[in-house]
């Protein structure tokens, strides 16, 4: 039996070494690679995934999850790196290999279409790689197999154990909740914020970042720190995890929040057990639990008034203007409400609505209730009914996310469950740790980041989203206690009567 763990480490390892190559391919795609280099790239990308799919669904990892899944006395950390194998041959098993590799060759290629209609907000030059990825979505959908929704068999890759009764459950709460406290705060005089768009250069908005993702905890000797069109974090390996993010001259906000959010994600990831490493368990729990970590310090930590209390006058050493603004009234502006057409610059309150227009779009193009040709329009309908905004052009609508070229169906839904997931563990930190806003106030943040290590970093992915969020807060998937921080929050900001 030694041997046959030794053997299945082995090749699990070597499968994590091609992952590694994958991750690193894609980080070099979206952060620069020449464009001319895109067609033979991603069909080397399609050949290196078509090997780790060949390992992944081979009869030998077929017979190593057999024997060790019927062996007793199996190590906790073999038991449950089996199960996330199992847990992958599952899901690929009945795919034929062809059409998984014609799948991600079409993805990477459609990424770089993607970045070109964005920018001439010409959805019709993209639609017919959407339409092929859709196609494939679909019949995905059959290939892995359901109970209920065709959606529940691309949420379980993302969200292990929530089907799509469960989130439209949430959703319904979140949507029911925010939508009237958003429309009262339109009523209210909102906070006075010129004074955040000036003229930022953006290698004074990198240095600022840096002070933050430092003073965070994240390891620059184990990362770095890139800039691309939609940021996102590379987790190569604990020790080699990237991120990136997006500078606007004239909005430092969409680099401050993007890197602190790109940052959570970071450290999850550079957190994970080292005993996890060259294994199914080297990652995280799931992309809602990775959200959780990025969502946690971006708005529970870097939206807090205690945390600009200590990061303000650092701020003030590259924005010298900064000096002449007091705390409360930077507090106030940077947490404005106001309905936004860009879902990664969306407010505190407003983010699980673009959420919510996504899933419900999603939904019905899986279920064959809306078809590509129909989706700007349908995208736009949802942004007025939700948001009361609506896109004058593609560009800043239906086509500013990479997700859906990327292929990555069943993944927006984690953002959002990531929100709540954090609100969670925000209630149960607050009583771990009463001295949590002091912490903050001093800029000491070692603290929240051992408890986050403790609780959820370096359990990589031993444990289930929901066995783990039990784990820590004692309750399964819970919106009232994101309900409750914002209504309370917000309530505070524009003194509502509520």
């Amino acid at each position: 039996m030694e041997q046959t763990i030794a053997d299945y480490y082995a090749l699990t390892e070597k499968m994590a070494h091609y992952e590694e190559a994958l991750m690193l391919m894609g980080w070099d795609m979206r952060t620069g690679a020449p464009k001319k280099g895109i067609p033979r790239r991603s069909s080397a990308v399609g050949t290196l995934a078509s090997d780790v799919f060949r390992m992944s669904t081979s009869e030998e990892m077929k017979g190593y999850i057999d024997n060790l899944s019927a062996a007793e006395g199996l190590d906790e950390k073999t038991k449950r790196a089996v199960e996330q194998s199992a847990r992958t041959w599952n899901k690929y098993k009945n795919i034929p290999e062809d059409e998984y590799k014609a799948f991600v060759t079409l993805t990477s290629e459609a990424e770089s279409a993607w970045e070109a209609a964005k920018e001439e907000a010409d959805f019709d030059s993209f639609a017919p790689y959407l339409e092929k990825i859709v196609a494939y979505q679909r019949k995905y959908t059959a290939w892995k197999g359901y109970d209920e929704n065709p959606y529940d068999a691309l949420l379980d890759d993302f969200e292990p154990g929530l089907t799509t009764t469960k989130v439209d459950a949430v959703f319904k709460q979140l949507r029911e909740a925010l939508v009237p406290l958003v429309q009262d705060i339109h009523e209210k005089e909102q906070p006075e914020d010129a004074f955040l768009f000036q003229h930022v250069p953006a290698a004074k908005q990198e240095a600022f970042s840096r002070d933050v993702l430092q003073s965070m905890g994240y390891d620059f000797e184990a990362g770095r720190l890139d800039t691309t069109v939609h940021p996102f974090a590379a987790g190569l390996n604990r020790r080699d995890v990237r991120i990136t993010t997006k500078y606007d001259e004239d909005d430092f906000r969409t680099a401050v929040f993007g890197t602190i959010h790109e940052g959570g994600h970071a450290l999850y990831e550079q957190n994970i057990d080292e005993a996890y490493d060259g294994t199914p368990l080297a990652g995280g729990a799931s992309m809602g639990i990775h959200e959780s970590q990025s969502l946690f310090w971006e708005n529970f930590v870097g939206r807090q008034r205690a945390f600009w209390e200590a990061h303000l006058p650092v701020l003030a050493q590259y924005i010298p203007s900064m000096k002449e603004v007091e705390v409360e009234r930077y507090y106030r502006a940077v947490n404005k409400v106001e309905p936004s057409l860009i879902r990664i610059e969306a407010d505190e309150l407003t983010y699980c609505l673009h959420i919510i227009v996504r899933y419900e779009l999603e939904k019905a193009l899986i279920n064959e209730e809306l078809e590509v040709k129909q989706l700007p329009e349908a995208w736009n309908d949802k942004m007025e009914e939700l948001l009361g905004v609506r896109p004058q052009h593609d560009g800043e609508g239906v086509l500013q996310d990479v997700h859906w070229p990327a292929g990555m169906f069943g993944y927006f839904p984690s953002y959002a469950l990531g929100y709540i997931y954090a609100a969670q563990l925000y209630e149960v930190m607050r009583q771990d740790q009463p001295l949590f806003e002091d912490q903050l106030r001093a800029g000491e943040l070692q603290e929240i980041k051992k408890w986050l290590t403790d609780r959820i970093h370096q359990h990589g992915s031993s444990r289930k989203p929901l066995e783990l969020l039990h784990a820590v807060t004692g309750s399964d998937l819970d919106a009232a206690p994101l309900i409750r921080h914002l209504t309370e929050k917000y309530t505070e900001v524009y003194e509502l009567d509520r």
